[in-house]
């Protein structure tokens, strides 16, 4: 059982893992050995409650397809099971943040005071420049 958060728990059988040849440089290790990890899950099948599978369709991130799979591939280790282990955890990551809500922002107001300084500092500035302009009488 994977827990995402108290309230949320998935079934292990609903994640599927592939473990793959990871990419890149290694030499001969990395032509023998299956080390990357890749892990599948599909969101419309899960046990997910219906707000966080909502969520999840609608966020913006490269690794949830338009079919509504969730894709991580790890292969930042030479270690199988390690890789296995940080794939999980951007997963639980993933899926913690779109549980939360953010909160609703409101609009603000200068004050009169704020808006009295602004202008007063714009007004100093002006007569700044103004005093450097050369206003011969040519």
């Amino acid at each position: 059982m994977i827990q995402i958060t108290q309230r949320v728990i998935l079934q292990d059988n609903e994640i599927e893992w592939q473990f793959v040849r990871s990419s890149g440089a290694g030499g001969q290790h990395i032509n023998k050995v299956s080390t990357a990890a890749q892990l599948s899950f599909d969101i419309a099948s899960s046990s997910l409650p219906e707000f966080y599978q909502q969520k999840l369709l609608e966020k913006a991130d490269h690794r949830i397809t338009k079919s509504g799979k969730v894709i991580i591939k790890c292969q930042q280790s030479r270690s199988q099971d390690f890789n296995r282990q940080t794939a999980l955890e951007q997963f639980i990551e993933l899926v913690r943040s779109v549980g939360i809500v953010q909160k609703a922002r409101i609009p603000t107001k200068a004050t009169k005071g704020s808006q009295k300084r602004r202008i007063e500092t714009k007004k100093q500035r002006g007569a700044t420049k103004a005093m450097r302009q050369n206003k011969s009488d040519y």
